[in-house]
């Protein structure tokens, strides 16, 4: 049994959306979980209010208030690779999280994240992930040390004032389309130029798909915008530099899908695949490679690195 060691917490909305207790609106925000389950945490003490009263079975909903709960898994699985530290001082702590470890709790897994390995190793239960990154994206995540200067380094996300650049590797299967016209210089065949130094600014809708989990195009004013290019391109295979503007729930993956170059060992997109055990010989050609920005603390510029990148 994996069981967490710090709570997970979120607040109740202001609007009640037609329950009379906690316990109701928990079996509506977590349908997947089994309403037993939850009456058997609270009577364990495991779910309570920010103050630490203990929520029970009869606890009336309370608009605006916060719940904690202990996430439990009942067989969690072991991810076999490790992190590192990139950087590390007073206020900041940079890692290198690899790919299919979580960021957080979620899901299936508690102690098996990014977030708990490093509160285990720092002895520091009040570091905290800044940002998201998928579990099988691989790169760098930005971590408060410390509650007093956190919201100063969130707010460095909610402004848009933090520069990220990933890089991906997709199967590009228009190589074989090559003008006629185009002239070779005897070094390099033609079709292993084409999207070399091409460049798109992605714009578009996304909102939630069928499957929540999945991201799709919709209609409607834009509020997502990426900016890609292509470094490399060997035969069927391109290297890209991919730079966030927004933030949304997968968004490169899906921008990356929009262009016709879907990434690499992508599960989720074009197609949604079986569910499927994870192969750790092919993880997602996702990778946070650098973070850049203005410290808020002592207006110093910082700029951060994984160390490592993607090969075609």
């Amino acid at each position: 049994m994996g069981i967490a060691k710090s709570p997970s917490k979120f607040t109740l909305p202001q609007t009640n959306p037609g329950v009379r207790t906690v316990l109701e609106y928990l079996r509506l925000k977590f349908p997947r979980i089994a309403p037993e389950l939850w009456q058997q945490r609270m009577h364990d003490g495991k779910v309570h209010w920010h103050d630490g009263r203990l929520i029970t079975a009869e606890t009336p909903y309370q608009a605006q208030q916060r719940v904690y709960y202990y996430r439990e898994v009942a067989d969690e699985p072991s991810i076999p690779f490790s992190e590192h530290i990139v950087f590390e001082d007073e206020h900041l702590l940079v890692a290198f999280k690899p790919h299919f470890l979580a960021l957080t709790p979620g899901g299936i897994y508690v102690n098996e994240c990014l977030q708990q390995r490093l509160r285990n190793r720092t002895g520091n239960e009040s570091l905290q992930a800044l940002h998201r990154l998928d579990r099988v994206t691989a790169g760098l995540v930005l971590f408060a040390k410390n509650t007093h200067s956190r919201a100063r380094y969130h707010d460095l996300f909610a402004k848009r004032e933090i520069h990220k650049t990933y890089q991906a590797v997709a199967r590009v299967d228009d190589w074989f389309d090559v003008k006629r016209d185009e002239q070779l210089d005897g070094k390099e065949n033609s079709q292993d130029r084409k999207l070399v130094g091409r460049e798109w600014v992605v714009k578009n809708h996304m909102s939630q798909a069928q499957q929540r989990f999945r991201m799709q195009v919709t209609a409607g004013a834009a509020n997502t915008h990426s900016v890609i290019r292509c470094l490399q391109q060997k035969h069927d295979r391109a290297l890209f530099e991919l730079e966030p503007v927004t933030g949304k729930t997968h968004q490169l993956r899906v921008h990356m899908q929009t262009l016709g170059y879907p990434i690499l060992n992508d599960k989720y997109y074009p197609t949604l695949q079986d569910e499927s055990a994870d192969d750790y010989n092919n993880p997602l050609q996702l990778l946070a490679q650098s973070l850049k920005f203005t410290d808020p603390l002592t207006q110093q510029p910082r700029e951060f690195h994984s160390g490592t990148q993607l090969t075609l």
